[in-house]
């Protein structure tokens, strides 16, 4: 799966990757977790773990059965946007009904601190915006609909569970909220870049762009979806 060309997957093979995995795992997973840089140890607090299928991990968190995805595909690093989004659809075939997905990346926002937790509340896709888009050709009903409405891609439930955990644990005051940009990378944006960006009413943002194209190819699915950010530069 490490092609850079623009080729698709069919149902059944997602079908077949899902079936595989089934054939391994005691619970089917209802909450999905896409770690990020230097998060991949969260998966070591997952409970009666079967093992480990690559770098998928499958256990219970807190009683929930869950699945932990530690490491990505990038798309700079030539892998096309199917292969990049071929984890999302998996995740829907094995009845996941919650993702949450965590990443590093740099804050534009001057009041954000490096350290700060940023909560997405929107985001601004700008290699979408030139067509890169996990959605683009044959649509697949049953993955979907044809055209999603991104206006609400993120769950206001879930943010507000987040900052009550993070008033729990005391932490409420580096936790932020704002908006999202993602860029093609790898390549780390320009002064200029960076203003036109901020200008846009961007918080942070980031050089590879898994997490939009993992949103988006949820959008299809009436899922809830949670993106934390940690704000590794300024």
């Amino acid at each position: 799966m490490s092609s850079a060309s623009e080729s698709r997957y069919t149902y059944e093979q997602y079908k077949e990757t899902t079936d595989w995995l089934l054939e391994r795992m005691q619970h089917k997973p209802k909450v999905a977790i896409i770690c990020g840089s230097g998060l991949g140890g969260l998966a070591d607090l997952l409970e009666n773990m079967p093992g480990h299928a690559g770098n998928l991990v499958f256990g219970e968190l807190q009683g929930k059965a869950c699945v932990c995805m530690q490491g990505r595909f990038h798309y700079y690093e030539g892998y096309n946007i199917a292969t990049v989004t071929y984890p999302v659809r998996v995740f829907t075939l094995l009845g996941v009904e919650t993702l949450i997905v965590t990443n590093a990346a740099g804050g534009l926002n001057p009041k954000f601190n490096v350290g700060d937790i940023m909560l997405i509340g929107d985001h601004i896709n700008m290699p979408g915006l030139a067509g890169i888009n996990p959605l683009r050709g044959h649509n697949d009903d049953r993955f979907g609909v044809r055209f999603p409405c991104m206006s609400d891609a993120y769950d206001a439930d879930l943010g507000r569970l987040a900052r009550e955990v993070a008033e729990e644990q005391g932490c409420s005051s580096f936790l932020q909220q704002g908006v999202y940009c993602n860029v093609g990378g790898p390549a780390f944006e320009t002064v200029a870049e960076s203003k036109i960006l901020l200008s846009l009413g961007a918080d942070a943002d980031r050089v590879n762009h898994e997490e939009v194209l993992e949103i988006t190819q949820r959008r299809t699915q009436d899922l809830q979806k949670l993106i934390i950010n940690l704000l590794a530069r300024i």
